[in-house]
Parts: C-alpha cells; structure tokens; sequence
C-alpha cells in the first residue's frame, strides 16, 4: 500500500473524530425525585388503584379507628355523668348523646319527607325542614331499610363517609407534602380538631367530604367527568357543593394552559344539576325557587347583612352579655373561626394556589353575610387546606405540632361534651 500523503494525513486529522454514545451516569449520580413524585406513587394516590389501601392508607385508617373509639368512650361518660335530670338513676338510651339539634331535621325528612300532610312554610309553627339538602336523608332512608334503627343508620353513614374522608385527605396531603407521615399527620390534625364531634355524628360534614375530596383528588389527575360526578353528589349533601364546583371549573380553566381538552367543559355544569333539582321539587310545592335559601332566613337569620354588621352582631352577642354563657362562648367560637378563615384565605391568595383560595373564599362569604356567624367552626371541616397547612407547619416545626395538641385538646373535649350533653355547640 503506497504511503499516505501528507495533505491526506492532515485531512485525515482535521477530520472530526465521532465518538461511541456515552453511557448514562450511574444511578446515583442522577437527580433523584422524592418519594411522591414518583409515576407508581402518583398512579396509587390518582390511578386505577385508587381503591386500594396501602400500608399508609392503613394507618391512617387505624388512627381513626382510635379517635372513634375515643369520642364513643367521651359519649358513654357524657350520658352518665350529664343525664337531662340531675337526680336520674338511669342514663337512658346508649345512643341519646348522639340525637340532638340537625338531627332531628334529618331524621324528620328521612322518615316522613319535606311536606308531611301537606304542610309547609305557611304554616306558623314549620320547622324549616326544606333548608337541609336531601343528600343525606335520602341516603339515610335508604340504609334505614337495613337498620332498622334510625340512628344507627345515621351513625353507620357517618362512620363509613369519615374513612373515606381521612383516606383522601391523606392522599390528597401527600400530593403536597413530600415528607414521610405526611399523610398520618395530616389525620391526626383533622380528627383532633376542636369540632371533630360532627364527624363522628348524624351530620352532613363526613358525607360531604367523602365525596368532595375524591372530587379534588380525580381533578388533579385530570379525570374531569369523575371529578364533576362526585362534586354533584357532594351538591346533593349540601350547597357548599357549588362552591366546590366553582373550584374545579377554575382548576379547569388554569389546567388548559398545560393541556388544552375542550371536550371535558360541558362536565362541569353537572353539579349544579343536583341544586337546580331540588329548586324545582321546592318549587312545585311551595311556589318558591329558593324556598331552602327562605327557610334558612326565617330559621337561621340568615339574611343578607354586610360583612361588618355580621361581625358586629356577633360580637355583640359574644361579649356584651346578651346571651347565656354557653351561648356567647359559640359566638366567641364563630369570630375565632371567621379569623383562622381569613388567614387561610390570606395563604393561599400569597401561595398563588387559586382554587383553593377561590373555595375557601365563597364559604367565607357565605358564613359571613348573614345576620350573625353560625356554624363557622363546624365549616372549618370542609376546609382541607387549612388541615394540610397545619401539617405541613408541624412537619417542619416539631413545637408547633405540640403545641397544636396541647392547645386543642381542650376544645375539642369541650365541643363533644357540649354536643353530646345537649348544649349547642355551633
């Protein structure tokens, strides 16, 4: 073979030299995701086996085992120690404590229906029984077939819903916090809050949840048709259904900037089908499209007032000795409630997280243009992010979990006695 030239030798070197692919860096030289970022996490918490409980999913669940039982053990002394009659030998039936106030609205509806006889509004003496959804009585009537007992039935609902609602509150916790034991600190927050009573009772609270956060929990996977689904049977439970549905269509609008599906918007008109429903069923017996909305006014002073004046009017009621002590003690627990809202309505404004803000922001006017505050505590349920800021606080800062327990303890043994005994308790 004749030599290489010299122009070809430097052709040849100026040439550029491709190299084999390089291999990919070693396992642990790549940036690692946390724990629940990853597609199998995500795909359990959203996916196809949503309906499977894992090992985290299993302590959440035993932890509300433990808080039943606690809040079963509080009714049990409550009968005996609180009996109506300070001077009975017997406390009376086991599950009395469990039998007061909206309790008797549900169980009325369940058992005999809106409009018994033929009565209604115009009656002096209604009990403005239409103000409840039908949600829960529905439900109710139907578990009764089973149970004969009324408020084991309602129990039974409420105990089966609450599991639900911590399941998904964990999940939905975990999408946010990537610590370990976010999910249980999340439970043990929720479950010891001052008005967790209403969790374990006949109450709406449990019902609503279980449907509404397995709605937020499909929305942030996108599956629009089941996340509007459940938001419309959350609807039927109560109103604040519409407020959850106005959160979704905004998740939905923001979602578009990602992921362009028009083909999903006609799904969120389908909560408010429930609310347009029962209008029409209140109107063709009363002649009245808000007849629930009436009943409320007359039964709850829940008419319009100015955010100043229900606050004004609360406090008046809180402070000025106008009502008996345990009375003006729950108004000081609505102005407390309405602060802890603002704060929250505050965070998630700063945190940019406009769903949410947009959820906790239609409560809050709600609550907070009637002629007083009322039930704001027990709203304080419905608010899942306020429960997953605590948590993720208490991950971060040790003392403030403490604290949290130290500090709402009290309360919440103060809001079961209350409840159980009979005394309102918001």
């Amino acid at each position: 073979m004749p030599p290489m030239s010299p122009s070809l030798r430097d052709r040849t070197r100026a040439a550029p030299q491709h190299s084999a692919p390089s291999a990919p860096p070693p396992p642990h030289s790549r940036p690692r995701r946390p724990a629940w970022a990853t597609p199998r996490v995500q795909r359990d918490l959203l996916g196809r086996r949503a309906l499977r409980l894992g090992r985290a999913d299993r302590e959440v669940l035993w932890l509300y085992l433990l808080t039943r039982i606690s809040l079963w053990i509080t009714a049990y002394c409550a009968r005996w120690l609180f009996p109506p009659n300070p001077e009975a030998h017997n406390p009376g039936p086991a599950l009395t404590p469990f039998e007061h106030w909206d309790w008797g609205h549900f169980l009325h509806i369940a058992r005999d229906g809106y409009f018994p006889d033929h009565g209604g509004p115009w009656q002096s003496h209604w009990d403005n029984r239409e103000a409840f959804f039908p949600g829960f009585p529905l439900l109710l009537r139907a578990v009764h077939t089973v149970l004969p007992n009324w408020s084991t039935a309602g129990l039974l609902i409420s105990l089966t819903a609450g599991a639900v609602t911590v399941v998904a509150l964990a999940r939905i916790t975990r999408l946010h916090l990537p610590e370990t034991g976010a999910g249980r600190r999340v439970a043990l927050i929720f479950l010891v809050s001052p008005c967790a009573i209403f969790l374990a009772v006949g109450y709406t609270e449990s019902l609503f949840l279980a449907f509404a956060l397995p709605a937020w929990l499909a929305a942030q996977r996108h599956h629009w048709p089941l996340a509007t689904t459940l938001a419309a049977l959350a609807t039927t439970v109560r109103v604040s259904g519409l407020f959850l549905a106005a959160a979704l269509a905004l998740q939905f609008l923001l979602s578009l900037r990602t992921r362009c599906d028009l083909r999903s918007l006609p799904w969120l008109t389908l909560p408010a089908l429930p609310a347009a429903l029962y209008s029409w069923y209140l109107h063709a017996h009363t002649g009245d499209w808000l007849a629930w909305k009436h009943a409320q006014e007359r039964g709850w002073y829940r008419t319009f007032h100015t955010p100043w004046e229900a606050w004004a009017n609360t406090w008046h009621n809180a402070f000025d000795h106008t009502q008996t002590t345990g009375y003006a003690f729950m108004f000081q627990a609505e102005l407390a409630a309405m602060i802890v809202g603002l704060l929250l309505l505050g965070l998630l404004t700063r945190q940019r997280r406009w769903p949410e803000a947009l959820y906790i922001a239609l409560n809050l006017y709600a609550l907070g243009t009637s002629y007083w505050y009322m039930s704001i505590p027990r709203a304080t349920l419905l608010w899942w992010p306020l429960w997953i800021a605590l948590a993720s606080k208490s991950l971060r800062i040790p003392r403030f979990h403490s604290a949290y327990l130290c500090l709402t303890t009290p309360l919440t043994a103060a809001f079961a006695l209350t409840f159980l005994t009979g005394r309102w308790a918001g």
